[in-house]
Formats: C-alpha cells, sequence, structure tokens
C-alpha cells in the first residue's frame, strides 16, 4: 500500500484579521441564528392545578411554602412570625376552610390537571393538604379576623359547605351571618352525606367550629319557608345565601320503587350517620356507580346482617325510627352487596381509588346493566331487582342508554337503593325553583331575577363537595360588592387564589406605590419587576411551555392506605387513610414544578450567555421579584426562555 500525503488545510473562520485592535463579540457567530427581537418577560401564570380546583385554592403556594421556597414574614426581632406549617394552612385556608375534610374525601381533580403527569406521576396535593389540615387541628390553630364590621346581616340557608364556606368569606369581610339550618348539627353532606369513616366527626366538628368561633351565628333545627317565612328573612337581613344543598334522594324511575325495602341512599346514608341504622338485609343491591354508591355499598358491607333480625327493622331505622340496639359485633355476618351501574366498571364516576377499596372488600360491582323493574313478593316487599344489559354513553353531554333486549335477569335483594342521583327540596322556597329542580343564577352566583338572593353548591347542580365550598367562596365576594352597593364584577375566566407579589413586598417592608391588580406590565412602577406581567386571571399554562429536563424522576410519597378484605371490613368503622409524616410532606411539596411561577433555580442567571439576565439585590428582592433582565446587554437568544423550568420567563417584548 502506497503512502498518501494529506495537503493542509487553509481556516475558513479567523477570530483576529490582520490589524485588528478590538475583541469581536462571538454572539455575533454563535446567536446571529437564532436570536430574535423579543427580549424575556416574567409572566405570572395559572398552574393547571389550581385551574382544576374547584376551590380555587393558591395550591402553588402552600406547597411552595412546605418545600421551603417561600417563607413565613418575620417580625422585628428577625425571626419568623409563625411556623411554616401555620403559614402554609393560612395560605391554603383562604380558599378553603376544610383541609382536613377534604385532604380525605375531595377525588383530587387537581392532581389530574398537574403538570407533573406529563414526566411520570403527579403531586400528592391532596396529601399535602391533609396533612397540614391535621398539623391545625393538633395544633389547636384558629382563623384569624381582622376585619372592621360592615353593619351589614346575611342569612345563610343550609349548614352545608356551601353555606359555610360563604358564611367563613362573608365574616371575613366584616358581615354580621346567620346560618339557618333544620338540623341537629352543622356540616349538611360532610356529616349526612358521607360516612364517618371518611370524614370523622372530631375532624368535621373541628374544622366547622373554627368557623363558628369567627363569630357565625347559627339557628339549628330551623327550616326557612316553614318554621320562618322567606318574608321574614329579607326583612331582618340585608342578603340571602341559598346553600340547602340537595338532600332528597331520586327513587328509581321503575315501577313498584316504592316498595317499603326501596329506599334512597340519602335517606340511608343519613340513617347510618345518626346512628339509627344498625344492620341492613343479608342481601343489599345498590344502583348507582358515583362515590355516593360506593359509600351505601361500603357502609352495608360493614353493618352486615342478622339471623334473628326483622326485615321491617332496618326499614323502620331509615324511615326515621331507632333500630334495636345490636351489643355486639360479633352477632353479625356479612351482607352480600351488589352494585349495579349502567356503564362499565372502567366508566363509572366514582374515584377509581374507592372502587378498588370496595372490591378488595368484597363488594360485587356489576357494570353495563340498566334497572329495568322491582320483583315484589306478596307482603309487597321487593325481593329482587330486575335489570336488563345496555350501552351507556354521554352524547353531546347527555346520557345516552341502549338496552339490550333478551337479557333480563333478577338480583335477589331484601334491600334496594337507589343512588342515581339528588334531588332539592323546595317545600316553602318554590319561588326558587326553575322547573328543572334547581336554581339559576349567573357567574357571581346571584339568583335570577332576584335581588340580594345569592345561591351555591348542590342547590345548582349536584357535584363535589370541593365545588360547593367554591361556590360559597365565590358567592360571597358577590355579596360583598352587592352589600357596599359595587356593581357586580366580571368573573375573572380563572377564578382561583393566586400568589400576590404586593403581599410579598409588603411582608418585607419594601415601599409599594399604588396599583391594581392584575399587573398589566410593570415598566413605570416599583410594584415588580420591569417586565413583569400577571396573566392568572386568564392563562393557564401547560406542561410543553415548561423545560421538563430539569427535573428529575421522583416517586411520589404515597399515605399510608388501609385495605380490608370481606371479614376485616364488617363493623370496621375506622379511618382508612393515613397522614404523611413531616418529612414526606415536604419532599412531596419539593416534587412540585411552580409551574408559571419563579422558585428561584437560577438557570437564567446561569445560562446567560450575555449576563444580561441578573439578581435583583436581595435588599429588593422577594419571591416573584428574584431576576431581572439589563436590556441594553440581552440580544434576543431566547436561552433563558428555554432553560427555565417553570415557563416563567416568556419571550415577549418588541412584538
Amino acid at each position: 500500500m502506497s503512502a498518501t500525503t494529506e495537503t493542509p488545510q487553509r481556516t475558513t473562520f479567523r477570530r483576529y484579521k490582520d490589524g485588528d485592535n478590538k475583541t469581536p463579540r462571538f454572539n455575533q457567530v454563535i446567536m446571529q441564528a437564532s436570536h430574535t427581537h423579543k427580549c424575556p418577560t416574567y409572566i405570572q401564570s395559572t398552574p393547571p392545578c389550581q385551574g382544576s380546583c374547584p376551590a380555587g385554592e393558591d395550591i402553588r403556594g402552600y406547597l411552595a411554602i412546605v418545600r421551603g421556597t417561600e417563607k413565613p414574614p418575620v417580625g422585628a426581632d428577625g425571626k419568623p412570625t409563625m411556623p411554616w406549617q401555620e403559614y402554609a394552612w393560612r395560605r391554603l385556608t383562604e380558599g378553603n376552610p376544610f383541609p382536613s375534610v377534604m385532604g380525605r374525601v375531595c377525588p383530587a381533580p387537581c392532581e389530574s390537571g398537574c403538570n407533573r403527569n406529563a414526566l411520570e406521576d403527579h403531586v400528592g396535593i391532596n396529601s399535602v393538604e391533609h396533612f397540614l389540615g391535621e398539623y391545625a387541628i393538633a395544633n389547636n390553630l384558629s382563623f384569624q379576623n381582622k376585619s372592621t364590621p360592615s353593619g351589614k346581616k346575611v342569612a345563610v340557608i343550609g349548614g352545608g359547605p356551601a353555606s359555610l364556606s360563604c358564611a367563613y368569606q362573608l365574616t371575613l369581610k366584616g358581615h354580621e351571618v346567620t346560618v339557618f339550618d333544620d338540623h341537629e348539627h352543622l356540616g349538611g353532606m360532610m356529616r349526612y352525606g358521607i360516612p364517618g369513616f371518611r370524614t370523622p366527626r372530631n375532624v368535621l366538628d373541628a374544622e366547622i367550629n373554627r368557623i363558628m368561633d369567627l363569630g357565625v351565628k347559627a339557628r339549628m333545627n330551623c327550616r326557612i319557608g316553614t318554621d320562618v317565612t322567606l318574608e321574614e328573612i329579607r326583612k331582618e337581613f340585608d342578603a340571602v345565601f341559598l346553600g340547602m344543598g340537595a338532600q332528597a334522594g331520586r327513587a328509581l324511575p321503575i315501577a313498584d320503587s316504592a316498595a317499603p325495602n326501596v329506599v334512597t341512599a340519602t335517606a340511608f346514608l343519613k340513617a347510618f350517620n345518626d346512628g339509627r341504622l344498625q344492620h341492613v338485609g343479608k342481601r343489599v343491591v345498590v344502583v348507582g356507580g358515583g362515590d355516593t354508591s360506593i359509600d351505601v355499598a361500603t357502609v352495608a358491607r360493614r353493618l352486615g346482617h342478622l339471623e334473628s333480625s326483622l326485615p321491617t327493622e332496618f326499614e323502620q331505622a331509615i324511615a326515621g325510627q331507632m333500630a334495636h340496639d345490636v351489643a355486639e359485633v360479633s352477632v353479625k355476618q356479612g351482607a352480600e352487596v351488589t352494585l349495579t351501574s349502567i356503564f362499565n366498571i372502567d366508566k363509572m364516576q366514582a374515584n377509581k381509588h374507592e372502587i378498588e377499596q370496595a372490591l378488595a372488600e368484597g363488594i360485587s360491582i356489576l357494570g353495563s346493566l340498566v334497572p329495568v323493574g322491582i320483583v315484589r313478593g306478596a307482603d309487597g316487599r321487593a325481593t329482587a331487582l330486575r335489570v336488563m344489559q345496555c350501552e351507556a354513553k354521554i352524547v353531546g353531554g347527555k346520557l345516552d342508554v341502549k338496552n339490550i333486549e333478551g337479557t333480563e335477569r333478577n338480583i335477589a335483594a331484601d334491600l334496594i337503593v337507589s343512588a342515581i342521583g339528588q334531588a332539592v327540596d323546595f317545600t316553602g322556597l318554590e319561588e326558587f325553583n326553575n322547573g328543572k329542580g334547581a336554581v339559576s343564577t349567573d357567574k357571581n352566583y346571584l339568583v335570577t331575577g332576584q335581588h340580594g338572593v345569592f345561591a351555591g353548591g348542590d342547590i345548582i347542580r349536584p357535584h363535589l363537595l370541593t365545588t360547593a365550598i367554591g361556590h360559597g367562596s365565590i358567592a360571597a365576594d358577590g355579596i360583598h360588592n352587592y352589600l357596599n352597593g359595587k356593581d357586580l364584577e366580571k368573573r375573572p375566566k380563572i377564578d382561583a387564589h393566586q400568589f400576590d407579589l404586593m403581599r410579598k413586598m409588603a411582608e418585607k417592608g419594601l415601599e409599594v406605590k399604588p396599583s391594581t391588580e392584575p399587573l398589566r406590565g410593570t415598566d413605570k412602577s416599583n410594584v415588580a419587576i420591569h417586565n413583569f406581567d400577571n396573566r392568572s386571571d386568564r392563562y393557564v399554562i401547560p406542561h410543553d411551555k415548561l423545560f421538563l429536563g430539569h427535573f428529575s424522576i421522583v416517586a411520589r410519597n404515597k399515605r399510608n392506605v388501609i385495605t380490608l378484605n370481606e371479614q376485616e371490613a364488617l363493623g370496621n368503622f375506622d379511618d382508612r387513610l393515613g397522614v404523611l409524616l413531616q418529612d414526606q410532606a415536604v419532599a412531596e411539596a419539593k416534587r412540585c414544578m411552580s409551574c408559571g411561577m419563579c422558585f428561584e433555580c437560577d438557570n437564567c442567571v446561569m445560562y446567560c450567555p450575555q449576563t444580561a439576565v441578573f439578581r435583583v439585590p436581595k435588599a429588593k428582592s422577594t419571591l416573584g421579584r428574584y431576576v431581572d433582565t439589563d436590556y441594553n446587554k440581552c440580544i434576543g437568544c431566547h436561552i433563558c426562555a428555554d432553560v427555565c423550568p417553570t415557563g416563567y420567563i416568556q419571550m415577549g417584548l418588541g412584538e
């Protein structure tokens, strides 16, 4: 093989040329291909967790406090004015005064919306909420009311989550509130519609009492429309909130559904929560598919049946009479509980976790079945539920069910429970019925055609407890404006509690010039860095606007959940949900990606090739006011925006 001779190649690029006496900047070569006339703007956006939360909690805010990104304010002695746990709880309860209850029973749509799902798994928001709620109860934390009395009085009708949320927010605004409820105790569906092993009564009472301690008045066993007329209420109070809920159950829309042992889920659960219902029949069939049907099924499984009992005993208990006392759980045997749904199991509306728990406890769940009749015995009592296979789906927002002829069969039953929905009892309040068994309102929850009457919760549309809490909070804003003679403002597109930069500046003692929220550019204000824009009222930031490569794969810190088998469930009414340890709660909060808000990672400062992005001097910096840009140095390379993990930096000026 002969050797070859390589010809030396001349370089095609020289940094210095003959006669040069100045050093050129590399950005003219390196950045020329991708620079822009736009420069960094700092955009506060709503994270999808908050955008998905019906109560509008500042989720990102309290997770930032738990993780240590945001610190509690300091006093004159330079020490924090409160523990971080309390500071986080106070931020959380600005939107939701029931964190320990909701931390147990809310199906957490915030977690479904969490952007971290695009990486590996959502942040355990509900479990951190649960942790903070338990901390507050253990440390006897109370709400603080610094408002000036307005002299205005508001009647809140109903004692459930919507009403108590509204009463809480109105009291903090300085108004005098009286709650009217026709039950012995406050709580509404939290107390009478959910079994105590899911909402422990000591927890529920603690969170309700905290609201009442603000000075909220209550008149119990008092029904508006019968015990007190609506005219009397209007004369005594300046505004009214309707939050009676939908505590009347819906009967099965089939013949013979009035049989004595065919009852509604609300009647069943109220009898149980009142302590009247001590046992059920041997065979219980529940018709539904939502969370309420799961509650009925799991309660029935726990109650079990007595071989020596009379069939009428549990029927009388549900109707309002006390069943005979059961001294020992051991004398009972497990009930055979069957739950039917028109949807396939994977399409049922109930929380998937609750479905798994029910199956583990030995409850039989049968999907794609529609009830078509009741089989009755000679005594008039139901002996079976007649069902038929079906295909059910939602088309255009409406339920479409197609029965499959020739597939009828009977499911034997001693007790049949209808958990197909709830209804509002409008007795004495018929003027508010919109003809569809509900109340119509605008976006401020002002009742259509009414003056000074607002509404919220299941009376508008049966939904989550968290939804009712959000309704109460928004209605309180509307009532406050109404009482102050203001036009009811147009609600923002995204109605959630948000990070308040001016509050952080005030906490640090920084001078704040007059400003209004939401901020729209701050080039002539000292409220924020000069290119800050708060778009939280209208923009939810998606995962593809984040730099996901910044985040490591970290397993979720899960609560300990007690799963019972068929035998263990019998007579077991203990809380099944464990609480995160403090270290676990902090670790879980650190998994939050702080979507749409700076968490001071310094990526933009480190990666800026022009040193155009810089830290705000410590004496003037706060969370959300941590970095700024020198536009005289910025060349629009957009590296800072590319490496911003949270999407807080966007290229915007110069458009």
